[in-house]
């Protein structure tokens, strides 16, 4: 099915002339038109990042992989990635205040802004929500809002979001946290992916400790032959709660574990998959939209750039023949319309590959909730002419002094565009840059990520712009004083 079939599908009396401008319709008012009911709905958005976490609690995965990310603070800074997601009508709640240069460079870039919302009690190890939920003045103006009609757009919907839209009165444009809970986890997955017979890689979905022993005993074979195979909690991301076995011994040592700990606890509960590594080229992420009437939406296709099972970035236009893309829209309306039949509606990303061979391999997880690579297509749309490619990236960073917009644009310079049409890094947001901040290690450093969108006419002219903003962030430039900034292997963001 092409992008124009899914068009019509989602509108089947439309025009060819309708059909054509559904499709140009901006990646926003496709949004609202889908979940608000009209293109230019007024929205609160919510940038609750790894809200996995949340889902995750009281299910029983893997002993001694979960727990508190040591990066908590940074990706809770995050939130901020929802300003440029955001529309002129719109408003975004944060944690803090962005930074003012910043603003003001955006809007010389022609961005047009939300209104910004921020928590008067804030703590960098909680998400924006559970911040805005314990801020009263907020609280009294988000009631305000939704006695406009004004409505609310989460990254994703956990109990937290729900009790926020009850202490506000915000009406949410997704679904409830039990059923967002239910289609994303890794179980599900598979067990949908059977039920639609869609190729995944092989594995098996595990319930009870017995299914785990079951599942380890045939994978332990297959290592023995040389496979790799990746044991991951049903509601695990950013590459936590995943364990990569190539030795039977360790899949031995885990089934043990598991065993003793529901014979002490008395609960044979389990929610994890086990799965054999595929034999990869290129890692890929898809969108489509599921809308409130069920209909479904093919967004695009990405190339998905991952370092361990960590999201780094996405390169625009992924490379697939145009064949594999429409396989991906057909398949998308496959799996939207099973899980609106779920009762899910929202936004929604699947994670796939390429294999060496060239073949798909079209789903290796569903992330039923916004995904890195929703908070880059408004910036996509205004800054990459046609014909040009893009690169969302994040680069990591260690600071011992905060980095302020001021100082990062001397140091990146005539890096950054001017206008939109002009190559260079858009700067997505600082929060995360300095989010470690409050927190030095011993040394007096902290750890920082700057994400933006990398956009240049060729290949070649791309790649010579990312190397320059590495070298420039790594080049030990002046942040303030003494502040000094060097590249440095961090934790990388949700899918």
């Amino acid at each position: 099915m092409t992008v124009e079939q899914v068009a019509e599908a989602a509108a089947p009396d439309a025009s060819p002339d309708a059909v054509t401008a559904a499709v140009r319709e901006p990646f926003l008012a496709r949004t609202k038109r889908a979940l608000a009911g009209a293109p230019d709905a007024p929205l609160v958005l919510l940038g609750n990042f790894e809200v996995e976490d949340a889902w995750a609690v009281g299910e029983v995965g893997l002993p001694s992989v979960g727990g508190a990310s040591a990066t908590a603070a940074l990706v809770n800074r995050m939130d901020e990635l929802a300003l440029l997601l955001a529309g002129p009508d719109d408003h975004v709640v944060l944690k803090a205040e962005p930074d003012p240069d910043h603003l003001a460079h955006l809007d010389a870039l022609g961005v047009g802004l939300p209104t910004v919302h921020v928590a008067e009690s804030s703590d960098p190890l909680r998400t924006v929500t559970r911040d805005a939920l314990d801020s009263p003045a907020l609280l009294a103006r988000l009631r305000d809002l939704a006695a406009d009609g004004v409505r609310l757009l989460a990254h994703g919907t956990s109990t937290a979001e729900e009790d926020l839209a009850t202490a506000t009165g915000l009406r949410s444009v997704l679904v409830d946290a039990a059923t967002t809970k239910a289609v994303n986890s890794k179980v599900y997955s598979r067990g949908l992916c059977d039920e639609l017979g869609i190729e995944q890689a092989r594995g098996w979905a595990c319930r009870t400790v017995e299914d785990f022993e079951r599942a380890c005993a045939e994978a332990a074979r297959l290592v023995a032959d040389g496979a790799t195979v990746g044991v991951k909690d049903a509601y695990g991301v950013s590459g936590k709660g995943i364990l990569v076995v190539d030795d039977p011994r360790r899949l031995d040592q885990l089934v043990r574990m598991v065993t003793r700990r529901a014979a002490r606890s008395g609960d044979d509960r389990l929610a994890v998959v086990v799965e054999v590594w595929a034999d990869k080229a290129t890692d890929l992420n898809y969108h489509f939209t599921v809308a409130q009437d069920g209909s479904v939406a093919f967004d695009f296709v990405k190339e998905a750039i991952t370092e361990g099972g960590v999201h780094k970035g996405h390169r625009i236009p992924s490379r697939l023949p145009a064949v594999q893309v429409d396989a991906l829209a057909e398949l998308s309306a496959r799996l939207g319309a099973r899980l609106a039949a779920d009762g899910f509606h929202g936004l929604v990303g699947v994670d796939a590959l390429v294999r060496t061979d060239g073949s798909l391999l079209p789903v290796l997880e569903i992330n039923a909730r916004s995904n890195m690579s929703t908070y880059t297509v408004p910036l996509q749309e205004r800054f990459q002419p046609e014909g040009w490619v893009a690169l969302a990236r994040q680069y990591p960073l260690v600071l011992d002094a905060p980095l302020p917009f001021a100082a990062l644009h001397d140091v990146l310079g005539d890096l950054l565009p001017g206008a939109a049409g002009q190559a260079g890094l858009v700067v997505q947001g600082t929060g995360t840059v300095n989010a470690g901040a409050s927190s030095p290690t011993p040394g007096g450093t902290f750890a920082g990520r700057l994400h933006g969108l990398l956009v240049a006419p060729d290949e070649d002219a791309l790649t010579r712009l990312d190397r320059a903003v590495t070298e420039r962030l790594a080049g030990r430039t002046t942040a303030g004083p003494t502040g000094r900034t060097t590249a440095d292997p961090t934790e990388g963001d949700p899918r």
